[in-house]
């Protein structure tokens, strides 16, 4: 069992919106999985939600804006700054700024890790189809 997993060996994932450096896969936890999450300036993934997850982000670098809800409220987001992204909420954030824009991000399975999806790998797989993304591109290191 590992209990410690560095940010220095990670896999990346190159989405056409943002990139997702994986550090904990879903697999080697009960009910977690963490990422560091770059933005290059302007850039911002889909307003979207996860029905079986809670997030958090903790801002390292650079700026951004979190919009959030059925009524899209904006908000400001900095180093330093903790962001807490309940289930079935709809969620994006945008890098603002000239500098890209980076976090830490946990997810949480209240339920544990999710059956249809036991691996980050298989998510992606079904973000992929969902988004008309090519997974063989996203995956390409």
């Amino acid at each position: 069992m590992n209990y410690v997993f560095s940010t220095e060996k990670t896999k990346r994932y190159r989405f056409p919106t943002h990139i997702n450096d994986l550090v904990m896969d879903r697999s080697e936890a009960t009910a977690s999985e963490v990422f560091v999450v770059v933005l290059a300036p302007g850039e911002a993934p889909p307003l979207h939600r996860h029905d079986d997850t809670e997030q958090i982000f903790y801002v390292l670098g650079g700026r951004g804006q979190l919009t959030v809800g059925p009524s899209r409220q904006q908000h400001p987001v900095a180093p330093g700054d903790v962001v807490r992204i309940p289930p079935e909420t709809l969620h994006s954030i945008e890098c603002l700024g000239n500098q890209p824009l980076t976090y830490l991000a946990v997810d949480c399975f209240p339920g544990g890790r999710p059956n249809a999806e036991p691996t980050w790998d298989a998510h992606v797989q079904t973000m992929c189809r969902q988004q008309g993304w090519d997974y063989n591109q996203v995956t390409a290191d």
